[in-house]
């Protein structure tokens, strides 16, 4: 197939992340890639090092008139089937053509921007159902997964570089540090659980915030914010349970990372969380913006071995069945070969 991977407005984390990823799984699996991006200096040597030549345009304000001129030439040069715009302000470019417009949604918003697309794509199931949900044609909703790397053989970190004790019970927090991921209500469940400890991986805005909640609870000892860390898999593969407390998020990756590494996951049941875990089953659900109920979950989780193992194994399961890299392969070229005129 002769595909044009385009985004605009994508970070470097997050959806820029997993467009890089995507578009190299692609091409790697002997599609014809052709990536259109933003003046993103990252983006650009990312895909250059992986022997990819990116189209850099503006995608610049109501008077760009070049970007859409510039995907265009792109697309006939290239005799594109499909041209698959991974943000609102790339579909907003998209000219019209013989090949198939495909718009897709890592979020629950509205999807006016993307409305010159045939077909919208979610990233999880409950987004292709919002979609669809949302007035938009069923028969051109689609469902195109994330995948994560496969943390199944990573060693440990040492606890002893986390200030945590060796047979502790530990718990893992994992994003960014803002409002909306929660570790503030992470932070007084473990208020809770006097014999466990936390440690929470990431930085941002809400550091100094949750540093004097730690403070003010009396939680040293026993809660660690390491600030931003490369080896997720070795952290997962050191807790005892990974804990999601977001209040509104559609899917982190570290959910998926944490059933790749066989970590039993505790989360907040907002958007996100509930179109991947189900209760009991890859995971233990509970309420937003409560500690007392992810405190009891996680006593509950390590208390029970047979639930620990039962979690875990699920995960597992999950994780190689529908979000490895080989079975998000073969679920986008079984979609997009059924679209490629």
């Amino acid at each position: 197939m002769r595909i044009a991977q385009i985004t605009a407005g994508a970070t470097s984390t997050g959806t820029g992340l997993l467009y890089e990823r995507m578009t190299l799984l692609l091409s790697q699996s002997g599609q014809q890639i052709f990536p259109i991006i933003d003046h993103d200096p990252g983006h650009e040597v990312r895909l250059r090092a992986a022997a990819l030549t990116p189209t850099v345009l503006d995608f610049g304000g109501l008077l760009d008139f070049s970007t859409k001129k510039g995907i265009r030439q792109v697309l006939k040069a290239q005799k594109a089937q499909i041209a698959l715009a991974w943000t609102g302000r790339a579909a907003g470019f998209l000219p019209d053509g013989p090949w198939i417009k495909i718009g897709r949604m890592d979020g629950y918003h509205g999807f006016h921007e993307f409305g010159h697309c045939a077909y919208l794509a979610g990233s999880t199931r409950n987004i292709a159902s919002y979609i669809a949900a949302s007035g938009f044609p069923k028969a051109n909703v689609l469902y195109l997964p994330d995948f994560v790397d496969d943390f199944s053989r990573e060693d440990p970190v040492s606890r002893a570089t986390l200030g945590v004790p060796e047979e502790a019970p530990l718990l893992l927090g994992l994003g960014p540090l803002h409002r909306a991921n929660g570790f503030d209500m992470l932070i007084r469940a473990v208020a809770l659980l006097p014999d466990m400890y936390c440690v929470i991986a990431g930085e941002g805005p809400e550091r100094a915030a949750l540093t004097r909640l730690i403070g003010e609870l009396s939680l040293g000892e026993r809660v660690r914010l390491v600030g931003e860390r490369r080896d997720t898999g070795a952290l997962l593969k050191a807790a005892d349970v990974f804990v999601c407390p977001s209040r509104l998020a559609p899917l982190g990756s570290a959910v998926l990372e944490a059933f790749s590494a066989q970590t039993p996951v505790l989360a907040a049941n907002v958007e996100g969380a509930t179109g991947v875990i189900r209760d009991g089953e890859e995971g233990l659900l509970v309420p937003v913006n409560d500690p007392a109920a992810l405190a009891s979950a996680a006593r509950q989780i390590f208390d029970d071995m047979r639930l620990r193992v039962k979690l875990a194994l699920a995960a597992r399961q999950r994780f190689v069945e529908e979000f490895s890299q080989k079975a998000v392969l073969a679920a986008w070229l079984e979609v997009l070969q059924k679209l490629a005129p």
